[in-house]
């Protein structure tokens, strides 16, 4: 049999393509290489139960996968660096059913309309590839207001006055702000910047047969143990329920199959180690920015773009230790974020001049607390003193955060390749990434890290630090590769075939039938977290695909006081 469509991937991307297919009555595979821990092998249209509050589980022993010894990548800075400098967890997104979607602590924030005329608004930077996107924000609020509905959003519109107009408000009210933003939203305030309750993905209240969030504390790097985060489990969940669809866990697509400028299907190895050969009218690739170009490029195609301008998030962190305790082990991981350092101001200009660039752009800063036991534990030395450390918790209890997401700007030279000698287990090259920042992070970076200080300052700590990532990896020790998991670009969208590998639809410009649904396709990163304008962008280009018009899914609600 000859399916409509095989989706590879089913993270957020993959989830949000999925769905819209099967409600046009497609018939689909779904095919993840990682393990199923979010739906009911039992009844694949409800959440399973194998998540849990275990620092070990997740993050020593990769539940979530990739294990890095079974399936590591490597690392360069750049071809002075020989064939890489390091082998192993290199930008690991989750490699499980639902993807990225299942560790991330939801903030999921919209893109503005700068971001997708970033070329127009603020011209060239030496050094990097600045362009605009072939679509504008216009054109993709409907699909942003359509996933906010669907995995259900918890928000307050109008409470931030740098973001773009809505067609309607939140789905939820926010929840309640963790302890330390009520210390440091006020510090802010005081400073002149603009902290809001951040857009999230987990339930304030009881929404979609999910319950609300009960502040375990346990969201970043986490699997949500009652699946109040609603990303992407309630897409997933909606798409097995249609009878339409089919999950193969444990399944590795090693190539699509493709001749002239058609796709016949993929190639997929299952968990019993053989190949087999799956027949689809369209194939629809959501392994994410990283294993998106490493499966085009493992599949013969030829474009010098593949795998070129990849962006992350040059994050930003700003830590200090205040006075008093923070009960940072309860609570969502972030409550409130502030996007004064994306909109910038006279003194990030000057900034700029002063470095001799055109102009700088920061990121949204989040306020956090790390509030994990065992992540602490590693931090102290061995003895007599650490029982004493842990007591005391400087780095837990008492340890405040201002991480901001830098804007990546894209450079050509940062890519991911395939590794010429190394292979995973099955015995594929696997995804080789190099990466340097650019004039333009580094100076944002010290810009504004130097303000993150200041509000720590505001809120009384001592000892602030200020580091970029590369940095403390969250499993202990140092990273020489980025530590972000906003991994974008890397097959960029655009009308001109020969400087993009996607057209405005998110069809790979050499394949009529094959569709990327994932960050790949950014042409900026932007400063916000990519899963929203990711979810959307998959929603359009499966809409455009199946040629069905924009339809609400979900529960049917009336926007709240969000």
């Amino acid at each position: 049999m000859t399916l409509d469509a095989v989706v590879v991937g089913s993270g957020p991307g993959g989830a949000a393509a999925a769905d819209v297919l099967t409600r046009a009555g497609w018939s689909i595979v779904v095919v993840e290489k990682g393990r199923n821990h979010l739906l009911d092998p039992e009844d694949l249209s409800r959440p399973a139960t194998d998540f849990s509050n275990d620092e070990v589980k997740f993050l020593q022993r990769h539940f979530l996968g990739p294990d890095p010894l079974l399936e590591p990548r490597s690392f360069r800075t750049g071809v002075e660096d020989g064939d890489r400098l390091v082998v192993g967890d290199v930008n690991s997104v989750p490699s499980t059913v639902g993807g990225g979607g299942t560790h991330a602590d939801g903030k999921v924030p919209r893109f503005r309309e700068e971001d997708f005329r970033l070329l127009s608004t603020f011209g060239p930077q030496a050094g990097a590839d600045v362009r605009d996107w072939p679509i504008s924000y216009d054109e993709l609020e409907p699909y942003y207001a359509e996933a906010e509905r669907s995995i259900g959003v918890a928000g307050t519109a109008g409470a931030n006055p740098f973001a773009s107009w809505r067609s309607g408000g939140y789905p939820m009210p926010p929840g309640a702000p963790m302890y330390l933003a009520t210390i440091s939203a006020p510090a802010a305030e005081r400073l002149g910047y603009h902290p809001y309750p951040a857009p999230t993905a987990a339930n304030s209240v009881a929404y979609d047969g999910r319950p609300a969030c009960n502040n375990c504390g346990f969201c970043s790097f986490f699997g949500c143990p009652i699946h109040a985060k609603g990303d992407p489990v309630a897409l997933l969940t909606r798409v097995m329920a249609t009878g339409r669809a089919e999950l193969w866990a444990e399944t590795f697509v090693s190539r699509i199959r493709w001749s002239g400028r058609r796709a016949r299907g993929v190639d997929v190895i299952g968990p019993d180690g053989v190949e087999r050969s799956v027949d689809a009218r369209h194939v629809v690739v959501a392994g994410g920015a990283v294993e998106t170009p490493r499966l085009l490029l493992l599949s013969g195609l030829e474009h010098d773009l593949i795998g070129r301008h990849l962006m992350v998030h040059f994050q930003t962190i700003a830590a200090g230790v205040l006075p008093v305790r923070l009960h940072g082990q309860r609570g969502r991981s972030v409550t409130h974020v502030h996007d004064d350092a994306i909109v910038g101001d006279q003194r990030a200009a000057a900034a700029a001049a002063e470095a001799g660039l055109p102009w700088i752009r920061g990121g949204m800063v989040e306020h956090g607390t790390p509030a994990l036991p065992i992540m602490e534990a590693v931090l102290y030395p061995w003895g007599e003193r650490h029982r004493q450390l842990m007591r005391d918790s400087p780095y837990r209890e008492r340890l405040a955060a201002l991480i901001m997401q830098g804007e990546d700007l894209a450079a050509p030279t940062n890519r991911v390749d395939l590794d010429p000698h190394v292979k995973d287990v099955r015995g594929f090259p696997v995804a080789r990434v190099t990466y340097r920042g650019g004039r333009h992070e580094l100076v944002a970076s010290d810009h504004h890290g130097a303000n993150l200080g200041a509000i720590l300052g505001e809120m009384g700590a001592e000892r602030i630090s200020i580091s970029t990532s590369p940095g403390v990896s969250a499993r202990g020790g140092m990273s020489l590769a980025p530590e972000s998991r906003h991994v974008m670009g890397t097959a960029r969208m655009g009308d001109d075939p020969s400087t993009s590998v996607v057209d405005r639809w998110s069809r790979v410009h050499a394949l009529d039938n094959v569709v990327i649904a994932d960050s790949s396709v950014f042409v900026t990163s932007a400063g916000y977290g990519p899963t929203l304008t990711l979810v959307a962008l998959a929603a359009r280009a499966a809409a455009h695909l199946a040629g069905t018009e924009l339809s609400p899914t979900g529960p049917e609600v009336s926007p709240g006081p969000g």
